[in-house]
């Protein structure tokens, strides 16, 4: 699969060896010059990562974060700064940007953060379909409850003893109608055993 990545800055020269440098490693790479029109490309395609500039006209590379966050708070965004911009870099941080670029920037700095980026994606993507796994004993069916936890310590408990403990649900113990039926017909050869 290939990654798909959003350069976005305003200035021609950067966006457009940044897009041929990363199409030269692999890439596939897409461009926009100001915020506004990456929002527009963000909404037609999907991208597994944006690189932006902060300061833009139109809309900054702030604002575009901060959409960006609220609409697809998985996507790893990756922002490019100056010196001067370092107040900017910091709020860009504290928005949940993975990491940063200084301008101009050195494409094997920028090869290595991109990889460093996506790997932890990867890593968050297996860290979050292992959350919805629930370990599950294969002989005695007893539940290991990590929560709070390293993965893999957590307490065993029954499943009568999970769920009233995580959920406040107490048990009644009764049978299904395949069970059931399943009983009434064992009891039934036993009472032919005993009676013949």
């Amino acid at each position: 699969m290939t990654i798909k990545i959003l350069v976005v800055d305003d200035e021609a020269l950067i966006r457009e060896s940044m897009q041929a440098n990363l199409n030269h490693a692999g890439y596939e790479t897409h461009t926009a010059s100001n915020g506004r029109d990456a929002l527009l490309e963000l909404d037609c395609d999907n991208y597994d990562l944006l690189i932006t500039d902060l300061i833009m006209d139109n809309i900054s590379g702030l604002e575009l974060i901060k959409t960006v966050k609220e609409t697809t708070p998985t996507l790893p965004v990756i922002i490019m700064t100056g010196y001067g911009e370092l107040k900017s870099a910091i709020e860009a941080l504290q928005l949940g940007t993975a990491d940063y670029i200084l301008k101009p920037y050195n494409n094997d700095q920028l090869m290595l953060t991109i990889s460093n980026c996506l790997e932890q994606q990867e890593l968050q993507k297996k860290i979050k379909v292992h959350e919805n796994f629930l370990p599950i004993c294969c002989v005695c069916k007893s539940i290991r409850d990590d929560a709070g936890k390293e993965p893999g310590t957590g307490d065993w408990f029954s499943i009568e003893e999970y769920l009233q403990q995580t959920a406040g649900v107490k048990l009644s113990h009764t049978f299904c109608d395949k069970c059931m039926l399943k009983q009434k017909e064992e009891i039934m050869e036993l009472k032919r055993k005993l009676k013949g």
